[in-house]
C-alpha cells in the first residue's frame, strides 16, 4: 500500500485504528486540538505531496466541532500538494436535513405533528389499543392492528419519557394585513411590504435551509475529492456533489450478524418502523427468505396522529431494521406496539446509532430485547448504562473500500455482497 496515508480525526480514533489494522497500515500523525479561544487546531505531522490521503471523520458527538476540523484537515492537506484527498464519513453529518415535511398546501407540517414522525415526539396523549386475539374467531382479524393518540387516554411509559420536559410552540400566524390580502381568489399573493408569498388560508411557506447542501459545498470548497460513507438517510444526497461520492452498505454485515448472533432467526418476523425504511427491510427479509411487516405512521394534526401495524407478529420474534436511531422515539413507540401485538421477542438492528437526548432510558424501559448498532458512530460510554446494546464492526468494509479505490478496483461488492475479512 504505497502513498497511502490515512489521518484520524478526534470523532472516532477507534474506528480509525481498526481500520489502519485491517490494512496494515499506521495511523498517520497529526496534532488535533483547540486553542484557548476555542478555534480549532491541526498540524499535518507528515509529508503528504503526491499522496493519497485518507482522513477518517464520523459525523457524531460535538458535530460543529468535528466538521470544521475535518474541513482544516482537507484544506492542509490539499495545501501540502497531496495528489487526492479522500473523506471516510461512516456517519455523514446533516444527511437527515432535507427530509423536510410539506403539507399539500405548501406549508410545514405543525412541529407536534412532525416530531412525533422524527424520533421526538410529544405524545402526551398516548394509548396502546388492545391486542387482536388471533383464536377469537368473532373478530375480525383482517382490521389492521393500531396504536391511537386520542385526546384524551392516559400515557404508556415510552410517551411519559418522551414528554417531559418538551414545550409546544406555536407557529407564528400571519398579520392581519397579511390575512387581508390572502383573501384574494390567487392561489398565492405577493405582499410587497415583507417580500413573501403569501397563501389564501393566510399562513406563509416557510423556507428551510438546505443544511445538507451546504454540508456537500463545504467539503468541496475545502478541497475534497472523493467522499466514502455508509447507509445515507436519503441516497438521493449524493446528488449535492459533483465529487464522486461512495455509499457503502452494511447490508452484508447486519445479515451476518442476524444469522450468528440471534437465536431462532429463521422464525423471526423483519420490520420496517416507517414506510421510508420498506426497501431497507424488503432486503434483508428477501436475503433470509422471512416475513415482512410494516409500520405505517400518520399524523394529520397536533390532536391526533396512528401507528399502524401491516402484518402479522404474534407468538413470533421480530427485527426491526433501521438506518438511524437518534432519539428512539418512535423505536420505542413502535416495540411497545409490537410487544402488545404478541411479539415474544424483539430486536432492533439500526446501521447508526446515534442515541441522543433519552435514548438509552427509552431502550432500558422497552421491551428490547437487543439493540444492535455498527460502530459507525462511538458509543462506549452508553454500554456501560445500557446492558442491551450489541456492536457490528464495519472497520472490514470501509478498510477493504480504501483497498479497491487506492489500487483502482470496482466497489460494485461493496454495496451489498460481501467482500472483505
Amino acid at each position: 500500500m504505497r502513498n497511502l496515508l490515512v489521518f484520524s480525526g478526534s470523532s472516532h480514533p477507534d474506528l480509525t485504528e481498526a481500520i489502519c489494522a485491517r490494512l496494515g497500515v499506521e495511523i498517520a500523525p497529526s496534532n488535533l486540538g483547540k486553542f484557548s479561544n476555542a478555534e480549532t487546531n491541526v498540524e499535518i505531522r507528515k509529508s503528504v505531496r503526491d499522496q493519497q490521503v485518507y482522513i477518517v471523520q464520523s459525523g457524531s458527538g460535538k458535530v460543529n466541532d468535528n466538521f470544521m476540523e475535518l474541513l482544516i484537515m482537507i484544506s492542509a492537506c490539499k495545501t501540502a500538494s497531496a495528489k487526492k484527498v479522500t473523506v471516510v464519513l461512516p456517519y455523514f453529518p446533516y444527511s437527515r436535513q432535507p427530509d423536510i415535511p410539506y403539507a399539500k398546501s405548501g406549508i410545514p407540517v405543525r412541529k407536534s405533528a412532525y416530531v412525533g414522525l422524527r424520533d421526538s415526539p410529544n405524545l402526551s396523549n398516548v394509548v396502546l389499543s388492545p391486542a387482536v386475539d388471533p383464536t377469537n374467531k368473532d373478530k375480525d382479524s383482517d382490521v389492521p392492528t393500531e396504536l391511537l393518540l386520542p385526546s384524551v387516554a392516559p400515557m404508556s411509559s415510552i410517551s411519559s419519557i418522551l414528554n417531559s420536559n418538551i414545550s409546544e410552540k406555536p407557529l407564528p400566524t400571519a398579520s392581519p394585513r397579511i390575512a387581508a390580502i390572502s383573501q384574494q381568489k390567487n392561489s398565492t399573493v405577493h405582499d410587497p411590504v415583507d417580500n413573501r408569498w403569501v397563501k389564501p388560508d393566510g399562513a406563509y411557506k416557510h423556507w428551510v435551509a438546505r443544511s445538507g447542501e451546504l454540508v456537500a459545498n463545504l467539503l468541496i470548497a475545502a478541497g475534497a475529492d472523493h467522499i466514502i460513507t455508509m447507509d445515507l438517510h436519503d441516497p438521493q444526497f449524493q446528488g449535492y456533489f459533483d465529487i464522486p461520492v461512495d455509499m457503502i452498505s452494511a447490508e452484508s454485515s447486519i445479515l451476518d450478524y442476524i444469522r450468528s448472533k440471534i437465536p431462532n432467526y429463521k422464525d423471526a418476523v423483519i420490520v420496517s418502523p416507517d414506510a421510508g425504511g420498506a426497501k431497507r427491510a424488503t432486503s434483508v427479509a428477501n436475503q433470509l427468505n422471512l416475513d415482512l411487516a410494516l409500520i405505517h405512521k400518520e399524523g394529520k394534526t397536533n390532536e391526533v396522529s396512528r401507528m399502524s401495524l401491516v402484518g402479522d407478529v404474534s407468538g413470533k420474534p421480530v427485527i426491526i431494521i433501521d438506518d438511524i436511531a437518534d432519539t428512539c422515539g418512535t423505536l420505542g413507540l413502535a416495540t411497545e406496539l409490537l410487544h402488545q401485538r404478541g411479539a415474544t421477542e424483539i430486536y432492533a438492528v439500526v446501521t447508526h446509532g446515534i442515541l441522543s437526548g433519552k435514548a438509552v432510558e427509552i431502550i432500558n424501559k422497552s421491551p428490547l430485547s437487543q439493540v444492535v448498532i455498527t460502530n459507525t458512530v462511538p458509543h462506549e460510554e452508553k454500554k456501560t448504562t445500557c446492558s442491551k446494546l450489541r456492536t457490528i464492526d464495519v472497520s472490514g468494509p470501509f478498510a477493504e473500500a480504501i483497498r479497491r479505490i487506492h489500487n483502482g478496483e470496482t466497489l460494485a461488492p461493496l454495496f451489498k455482497k460481501k467482500a472483505y475479512n
